[in-house]
């Protein structure tokens, strides 16, 4: 972000650059106020150019009516009184100490430039005690303290304003209109274009197979051939679209595999044989989330999706997730030359390249038994639709996300592919208005 600061001062001087994030800052502020008129506004502000941007943001709020106080961050007191909205321009990208914000009253919004004041950047460490904003705009680019660590729960609700500032983006966060692209058709297609294979279930947990076609469906599975470890027949109802049987081999003429949920104890021994002459992607979940497997395959075939939740990317790391979980899930994904997603209230996907993707749509609504099993589903159909896997599964997770804010309260895994579907159908008729 610096380079690209240096990159833009010299291009439009650091003046012009000020001028357009202090007069975003001052809109956003606006925003948040309804009415500029009349409302007390406080403007903390540091010595950087952060500081710089509120007092630009402070100067156009008063032009509009608003009763601005700008404070000094070294003269500041320790509480401030009664005001509509602060503006925290304290410290942005250079803070690199403790900064203890001041008291507000109860009630009063804040709005935080780039960055809250008083957090690390890059590893989203909190320094100090910074304010709790409710609108956070980054300028320029996200960084990793908006969406990792502690601090992205101070941040509240991201907003962004560019500015001209970063021409290239690597990494990103997922929104609602990057899944505009999820859908794919050709005039060719056949059940096999968009074949899927899944391994999973057992008698002992048979639902987990369910889930998972019923994912793999409602993301545009083509036609999926299920293998069980054992007859789960009497015990699930599977959709009639669903090739199934026991002792199946991969179909050479599936374009993706899911494997692992609900194969029980040993689940590595009993797939390896199965997944050995793979040549598409495998998303592997759950039972199939085995040091031994991943050791064996071959690394010359196409990345494989790995979808740990938190205990199981414990486990196969042999440390617990730090706080820092970008940097925790590139050092995984480089070592296994696999895509992996760590799932959590924000899923980090980022695949052997150290591309990343953060996904922030999941809700409370996912934390029960079965979501994940949908979830790998529907990233094995999204493989299997044409997207290669990292995209795949970041839009998936996403998709699944979305889904998860549309199901009521306490509601089960078994409902969330009925939502999927119906996503994906307002998509597709977004799509053909085009």
């Amino acid at each position: 972000m610096r380079q690209a600061d240096a990159r833009a001062v010299a291009l439009r001087t650091s003046e012009a650059l000020v001028a357009a994030a202090g007069t975003a800052v001052g809109i956003e502020a606006q925003a948040m106020l309804g009415s500029c008129y009349g409302r007390r506004v406080a403007v903390l502000c540091g010595p950087g150019l952060n500081g710089a941007d509120g007092r630009v943001a402070a100067a156009w709020l008063s032009s509009r009516g608003a009763k601005v106080d700008v404070i000094d961050v070294r003269d500041q007191p320790g509480s401030l009184g009664p005001y509509d909205l602060v503006v925290d321009a304290a410290f942005g990208l250079g803070c690199s100490r403790p900064y203890v914000a001041p008291s507000l009253v109860a009630g009063t919004k804040v709005l935080a430039v780039d960055v809250v004041s008083g957090v690390d950047c890059d590893s989203g460490e909190v320094m100090g005690a910074p304010l709790h904003a409710d609108v956070t705009l980054a300028l320029g680019a996200l960084k990793f303290a908006h969406v990792a660590g502690p601090a992205a729960r101070l941040m509240g609700e991201l907003r962004f304003a560019g500015l001209g500032i970063v021409e290239e983006f690597r990494d990103g966060l997922l929104e609602d209109r990057d899944l505009s692209s999820l859908i794919e058709i050709g005039p060719d297609d056949h059940k096999w274009v968009h074949a899927v294979e899944v391994f999973a279930g057992s008698p002992l947990m048979p639902g987990a197979a369910e889930l998972v076609v019923r994912g793999a469906l409602a993301g545009g599975a083509s036609m999926i051939r299920l293998a069980s470890r054992g007859d789960i027949s009497s015990f699930v109802r599977l959709p009639p679209e669903v090739v199934h049987g026991i002792e199946l081999s991969a179909d050479r003429r599936c374009r993706a595999v899911v494997a692992g949920p609900g194969l029980g104890f040993d689940a590595a021994s009993w797939l390896r044989e199965r997944l050995a002459d793979v040549a598409v992607p495998v998303v592997l979940d759950a039972d199939g989330l085995d040091d031994t497997l991943l050791s064996s395959r071959d690394r010359s075939s196409p990345p494989w999706v790995l979808t740990p939740h938190e205990g199981e990317f414990a486990r196969l790391t042999g440390a617990p997730v730090p706080a820092n979980r970008i940097d925790a899930v590139r050092s995984f994904a480089a070592r296994t030359g696999c895509v992996v997603l760590l799932k959590g209230p924000t899923t980090v996907i980022c695949d052997p390249a150290g591309t990343l993707r953060v996904v922030r749509s999941g809700t409370a609504a996912l934390a029960t038994a079965g979501t994940g099993d949908v979830l790998a589903g529907v990233i094995g159909a999204t493989i299997a639709r044409g997207h290669d896997p990292l995209s795949a599964a970041a839009m998936a997770a996403h998709l699944h996300g979305r889904a998860g804010s549309r199901v009521a309260v306490y509601a089960g895994a078994s409902e969330l592919p009925g939502e999927v579907r119906a996503i994906v159908a307002e998509i597709g008729r977004t799509v053909r208005s085009r």
